[in-house]
């Protein structure tokens, strides 16, 4: 089956080196390859000072595999796989995981290949639809509806791309016992762990809690190291690691020397990294909430819970997508149309993670003051 056109990454295609403020970035503010490397400790300086630009381990560099296994409790180095990014791990995994006629429930809205991928592949998809009247909160009792014999896979992605809400601790166990009581996996895109607002509100990742969890995860957004492009799966399940490595076989084969290294070195410097990362993110919502409160006649949302974008509703009698195009074409400032998310009404996306955006949304305000004039 043909793949249809990534939305949104059709619309980065577009926009994203084009137009002189982005106020819709899903990444934090990233790092310099300076600032990375005075983080280093002696052993992983080393490395990076006498690296040799060879082909790499398929499964990733042992060092770094050791590493990531720290950011869980249950997961040894043989059940983590590393891949060029987030997208890569998706696709091997739905390509290893789905048979025609398979049954999947996904969340809207998603990054969607988590829905798209599934379906191509000969799955057949179940949807439920997350409202800003329920404040983007998954209802267990809607999954518990739309689950049949033959499911085989929950696609989850929480923290939640692109609203930025959070599962509650029941509807999270909820999930897991339904998923045991059936056998089936469940798949979560994890991106944005480790920047929710509330840390006690952080849950744990679903493949320490669940034998049949599989998690993604990535240096691009909690960490802030996009260009790296260093992703990984984990699963305490062994046999679906192994059979997922495979398909690697058939994209990038092995990861970039460099990049590998460059994660290591991030990882041991989470604590520094995501400290960082953090205090920009609430210092920028603190801004956001105010503008917020400016303006709530004309915008409305639900506050995010956790990374660094969030949902806005334009009240005006205008489409978004007609907004977004003026707001870009005449200010340079580009916001993402809900519909680029397969967010239906008039949403848009905006990032809170980046240092210019409160000099990008001082600019929002006065082109907003136009609307009212």
């Amino acid at each position: 089956m043909k793949l249809p056109p990534f939305k949104l990454e059709e619309f980065w295609k577009k926009y994203e080196f084009s137009t002189p403020y982005l106020l819709c970035c899903s990444d934090p503010e990233s790092w310099k390859l300076q600032e990375l490397l005075k983080l280093a400790d002696p052993e992983s300086k080393q490395i990076w000072e006498t690296l040799s630009l060879g082909y790499t381990e398929v499964p990733g560099h042992p060092l770094l595999r050791e590493e990531i296994c720290k950011l869980y409790t249950k997961i040894k180095s043989d059940q983590v796989f590393t891949f060029a990014g987030a997208e890569e791990g998706i696709y091997c995994s739905m390509r290893t995981l789905i048979e025609p006629n398979d049954h999947i429930i996904a969340i809207d809205p998603c990054y969607q290949s988590l829905k798209t991928l599934p379906s191509s592949f000969g799955g057949k998809v179940s949807s439920i639809s997350l409202i800003a009247e329920n404040n983007w909160q998954l209802d267990l009792e809607e999954v518990e509806q739309v689950f049949q014999e033959n499911t085989k896979l929950i696609v989850l992605n929480y923290p939640h791309n692109p609203t930025g809400s959070l599962l509650s601790k029941e509807v999270f166990e909820g999930i897991i016992q339904l998923a045991r009581k059936h056998d089936a996996y469940i798949f979560c895109d994890e991106v944005y762990r480790f920047l929710e607002i509330d840390e006690t509100k952080r849950l744990p990742s679903i493949a320490d809690a669940y034998e049949k969890g599989i998690t993604l995860n990535v240096m691009t957004k909690s960490f802030g190291l996009a260009g790296l492009r260093i992703g990984w799966i984990v699963s305490q399940d062994k046999k679906f690691i192994d059979s997922v490595s495979s398909y690697k076989l058939y994209t990038s084969i092995c990861n970039s020397a460099p990049s590998e290294i460059l994660a290591l070195i991030a990882l041991r410097a989470k604590k520094h990294i995501l400290a960082r990362n953090r205090k920009l993110i609430l210092e920028n919502l603190d801004i956001l909430d105010a503008f917020m409160d400016r303006n709530q006649d004309i915008l409305k949302w639900v506050r995010p819970q956790s990374g660094t974008i969030g949902v806005i509703k334009l009240l005006l009698p205008i489409s978004i997508e007609d907004f977004s195009k003026e707001l870009a074409e005449k200010e340079g400032i580009l916001i993402m149309p809900g519909s680029v998310v397969g967010l239906p009404g008039n949403y848009f996306r905006i990032g809170f993670g980046r240092k210019n955006m409160p000099e990008i949304l001082k600019r929002f305000e006065a082109f907003l003051q136009k609307y009212r004039k």
